[in-house]
């Protein structure tokens, strides 16, 4: 069974600059992802302040949505679930999960690191033709200690709600740009980043490396900023699958609609 996955931050629909609406670009973007499960950061379920400002319609459109931006993402053919977050005045924004198989349950786990930064990881279980798929949507905080205990609520939800080696895709934006968590996820949960297992490679170069007795060099794809993508925040994770590919999605549209580049990948169950 081949699945193909999406990762991206969308910025809460807006523009770094101005705050100009983006969110009926994304629609269409999130659309050619033709991804059976988009994992989304920063999304908005409300945002009183929005919706009275561009939510009017001008010239027959709308600039914002009436209803919260996972539903409006969503295509008659996706179950919806949706992790709030970061709760304000005027709304509310968190992490969301777009699936093609059904959302048999989901729950938000709250990995809050400090009061200033309200973090969680969504978790959906999919019933798909094959068996149940632990989906994970991740969005980890600002400072570094933080995230290393995130990283650990993170391997400890896993492992209480996806027992016995069952597939797993953990997925969304690190904030780990120096990569120091990889290798805690892969001992601690057995999983691969999907541009491991495609990093190019060569038996000389792994010749060498094992008479050093260094392992490998792994590094995930460079996704922030989107116009000029350096930092390595994006990150997609995988158990029980086959990486058949995997790429950042470049170019003046995904420039223009988020600071962050989205990850698309063709997964296979192993």
């Amino acid at each position: 069974m081949k699945i193909r996955v999406a990762t991206y931050n969308i910025h809460k629909g807006v523009s770094s600059l101005r705050s100009t609406p983006r969110v009926i670009a994304l629609k269409k973007a999130i659309a050619e992802f033709d991804a059976n499960v988009v994992f989304l950061q920063e999304v908005q379920g409300r945002h009183d302040r929005h919706q009275a400002r561009f939510g009017k319609e001008d010239r027959g459109h709308r600039h914002w949505p009436e209803t919260a931006q996972y539903d409006y993402f969503a295509s008659d053919l996706h179950h919806t679930a949706y992790g709030m977050n970061a709760v304000y005045d005027h709304g509310h924004h968190g992490n969301a999960l777009l699936s093609t198989y059904p959302i048999e349950n989901s729950h938000n786990h709250d990995v809050s690191d400090h009061a200033y930064e309200q973090r969680g990881i969504l978790h959906c279980v999919l019933g798909t033709p094959e068996c149940p798929v632990h989906c994970y949507v991740v969005h980890l905080g600002l400072f570094e200690g933080g995230r290393g205990r995130q990283t650990q609520s993170l391997i400890d939800a896993v492992n209480s709600s996806a027992p016995n080696g069952e597939p797993v895709i953990i997925a969304g934006d690190f904030n780990d740009w120096r990569n120091t968590l990889s290798d805690k996820l892969r001992a601690g949960l057995g999983v691969c980043e999907v541009f491991d297992e495609l990093s190019p490679r060569s038996p000389m170069g792994d010749m060498v490396r094992g008479w050093a007795g260094r392992k490998p060099r792994l590094a995930p794809a460079r996704t922030f900023p989107a116009m000029l993508p350096w930092f390595r925040l994006d990150r997609i994770y995988v158990r029980g699958f086959k990486v058949n590919s995997a790429q950042v999605m470049h170019g003046p549209l995904w420039a223009k609609l988020s600071d962050h580049a989205p990850i698309v990948a063709e997964l296979e169950l192993a």
